[in-house]
């Protein structure tokens, strides 16, 4: 069976390493120097995250990213 998940790319400020994190598996997230690398690393940590939690289905749906202006 193929899922489809959704993978939030963040860049962190003090390592300047890329950061994903699959949106629909909460806590299932990992980094790397580059792009590609993130991406083999993140099909990893979804490979083993799926592994061993057999009963997370349903998964949840990603609707949608929303950016928002609060003053200091």
């Amino acid at each position: 069976m193929t899922h489809r998940f959704t993978i939030l790319v963040e860049r962190d400020p003090e390592s300047n390493w890329l950061v994903g994190e699959v949106v629909e598996l909460p806590g299932c997230y990992t980094q790397a120097p580059d792009m590609s690398e993130l991406e083999k690393n993140i099909r990893e940590a979804i490979q083993v995250y799926l592994e061993t939690a057999k009963d997370i289905q349903p998964f949840s749906t990603f609707v949608g990213l929303q950016q928002i202006e609060v003053a200091e």
